[in-house]
């Protein structure tokens, strides 16, 4: 049974060109789901996914609604079910599908949090509070190259020195899908990661090290996608934001200061890498709101 797991998870990757980190969540919750399965007495006979029946992913989705899994996280764990059982029926491992039919926990859709041009401002400025140390440095590029293109933390954590055209004021980026987009940066994140390259970066380095990583932690080596949330987390304590600070906040705030300064869904959809359109269009209700603000101030019977 686990070798049809990793057979999914090497299709994936494969012929999706899923993330790490999609593989890794996919793996997770399957080999949670085989965990349950093989406890004694959970099926008759010998285990196997034949032997797999809809009432037993009812009652492993009960399974974790008993152990109070948010919504979320069972409708992730319920759609990882889904594409197993129907890649297993693909390939003819099975000849019927359990999942066939089976309904997943609906989701609330809940808005983006964005911050405020004053709050993204302040976030920005606190690395260099400490003056310009090689951390400092470090962590102000960070940040400016969150905000500036309004990418995945995981996407920056892979970043490396080829990715970058300063001299153009471009930063390369391969996303989801291993679908490859290019950016703008603006002078201020241009100023700041030339800045870091040359003041800061070599303080991470060890001797005769040929790392190519644009982002580095203390020993040298490529910075996580934990820790680059980590340093995102520390700085939004520091200025009284980390109620509203999450490791997608820059790229919430990026979108949503794009459509109120004017540009257009597709664009900024492409700026995103999304694949899908909808997915950009949760950003219009935050302008709506944003919208709203320059009616009651312009119409003179708002005012």
């Amino acid at each position: 049974m686990k070798a049809n797991i990793q057979e999914f998870l090497d299709y994936l990757v494969a012929e999706k060109g899923c993330s790490d980190n999609t593989i890794a969540a996919y793996h997770n919750d399957l080999t949670q789901f085989y965990d349950f399965m093989t406890q004694p007495g959970r099926i008759e006979g010998k285990p196997s996914w034949a032997s797999v029946t809809r009432d037993h992913l009812v009652n492993y989705i009960l399974y974790l609604k008993e152990r109070e899994y948010a919504t979320s996280t069972v409708a992730r764990k319920v759609a990882a079910m889904k594409s197993f059982f129907h890649f297993l029926l693909r390939v003819g491992t099975l000849v019927d599908d359990p999942a066939a039919d089976l309904d997943s926990p609906k989701v609330k859709k809940r808005l983006p949090q964005a911050l405020t041009l004053g709050e993204a401002a302040l976030l920005l400025s606190q690395p260099a509070e400490g003056g310009p140390t090689p951390k400092g440095l470090r962590d102000t590029a960070l940040l400016e190259m969150l905000y500036a293109t309004g990418m995945r933390v995981s996407e920056v954590a892979w970043l490396t020195l080829d990715d970058l055209n300063l001299t153009a004021g471009t930063v390369r980026c391969v996303g989801k899908g291993n679908k490859e987009r290019v950016m703008p940066l603006y002078p201020e994140a241009v100023e700041a990661v030339r800045s870091y390259l040359e003041d800061g970066r070599k303080a991470f380095l060890g001797d005769g090290s040929d790392e190519r990583t644009l982002f580095l932690n203390p020993r040298g080596e490529r910075l996580t996608r934990q820790g680059l949330w980590l340093i995102i987390k520390n700085y939004a304590r520091e200025v009284g934001l980390t109620d509203k600070v999450t490791p997608h906040t820059l790229r919430h705030t990026f979108a949503t200061h794009m459509l109120n300064g004017g540009a257009g869904l597709r664009e900024v959809q492409k700026l995103l890498g999304h694949a899908n359109i909808s997915t950009t269009q949760i950003y219009t209700h935050i302008s709506k709101d944003r919208l709203r603000e320059v009616y009651d101030g312009a119409h003179p019977r708002a005012r």
